[in-house]
């Protein structure tokens, strides 16, 4: 019943919905609505609209390849894929007059960084079985060795937990950070650094996209690959 009525109270009153979830789902129908023009328009020789979606989803897919492996990076590429886009779309929204990025709340990063982590164990788990286990145990595996595989899988635990927090944070304090420098920058040099403005926001958006995107590659390649 809590869920109805707070469904009914977003579709009545829309100015109850946070900022940051209404950008959210704009980036999200943006993003959408950008794949079923390209797919109702596709072409064997790419032209157009198409050749830059390609080219940006060829470079994903090489990232994905390079850092988990060619056969579980296609499968794992949907999920780094969504990521990367959706990212970078809520970051350039910032940079738009009157439009906020939702990258810059917390609540949206740790949307994403927490099915990353479920992710990363749920695959880890489905393709070891329970010698998943053994990649929290260290590199050294023997009865004489009992106390440091403990104290391992004690620093890989709270690793493992704090990764959803750095990934929330970081995103969180870049585009946070990057606002505010660019609206001081903007009330100093309105006139005469506009154009170096945009140039820093569009790179911070750029990279801090694709930190994250390259932080989950690395994290489920992780999991995916033979303990030694």
């Amino acid at each position: 019943m809590h869920e109805e009525k707070l469904l009914m109270d977003i579709i009545i009153n829309p100015e109850t919905v946070p900022h940051f979830v209404s950008y959210a789902f704009l980036a999200s129908f943006l993003l959408i609505t950008l794949a079923l023009i390209v797919r109702s328009t596709i072409k064997l020789v790419p032209t157009g609209t198409q050749n830059v979606v390609e080219s940006v989803v060829e470079a994903l897919l090489n990232l994905a390849e390079e850092n988990i492996g060619h056969h579980w990076a296609r499968p794992l590429f949907p999920l780094i894929g969504t990521l990367a886009l959706f990212i970078a779309t809520c970051n350039f929204m910032g940079l738009i007059p009157g439009f906020s990025s939702p990258t810059s709340n917390i609540n949206t990063n740790a949307a994403m960084a927490i099915p990353v982590f479920l992710a990363t164990h749920v695959y880890g788990v489905y393709i070891h079985g329970f010698g998943y286990l053994k990649h929290f145990l260290g590199p050294i595996r023997s009865i004489f060795a009992l106390p440091l595989m403990i104290l391992m899988f004690v620093i890989e635990f709270i690793g493992h937990l704090a990764r959803p927090l750095t990934l929330s944070v970081r995103l969180f304090g870049n585009m946070s950070a990057k606002h505010y420098i660019l609206g001081v920058l903007g009330i100093l040099a309105p006139a005469v650094v506009p154009v170096a403005i945009l140039v820093l926001g569009v790179l911070v958006s750029v990279i801090q996209a694709f930190v994250f995107t390259l932080l989950t590659a690395l994290y489920l390649a992780g999991a995916v690959e033979e303990a030694h």
